[in-house]
């Protein structure tokens, strides 16, 4: 899977560079939105505050602490695209309609998740560095994401 530098989002974290491919062919709504809240900083110093190991890093709460988002909804743009490591998903509470800001990237294969949370991209480089981000539920300490750039504007 190969993105152009409209739909390529750089984290640089604590740990390394992370490149998301993103893929707005599933979920054109969430792509746009997560890319204007890369661009606004939004993301810049937020933690990884739920990192669960063999499963997945949360991330994407203004506060650290998995309550808050950027206070818009959205709906869910569910695909057959499974959950496999590298994956990236829309975090949500129990209504399949709430996702907002907090997205988590797989660890590991997790099929049970498959149809039910909405993904909207993959990594592709820097996984290595995905995988060193301090574990827990909440994380103490935790890793962040000093700053989310799209590729297209890192000219």
């Amino acid at each position: 899977m190969t993105g152009n530098v409209e739909d390529t989002m750089i984290l640089e974290t604590t740990k390394g560079p992370v490149t998301i491919v993103m893929r707005p062919d599933l979920a054109p709504k969430h792509v746009a939105r997560i890319k204007e809240l890369v661009r606004q900083g939004f993301y810049n110093g937020v933690a990884f505050h739920r990192v669960i190991d063999g499963f997945m890093a949360q991330t994407g709460c203004p506060h650290g602490t998995g309550t808050g988002g950027s206070g818009q909804k959205l709906k869910a743009e569910f695909s057959p695209e499974k959950h496999v490591r590298g994956t990236v998903s829309m975090a949500r509470a129990q209504d399949p309609n709430s996702g907002d800001s907090q997205f988590f990237i797989c660890f590991a294969d997790s099929p049970w998740l498959n149809g039910q949370y909405t993904v909207w991209g993959k990594v592709t480089a820097g996984m290595e560095n995905v995988d060193k981000i301090k574990r827990g539920e909440p994380v103490a300490s935790p890793d962040r994401i000093v700053s989310a750039r799209m590729a297209a504007d890192a000219a």
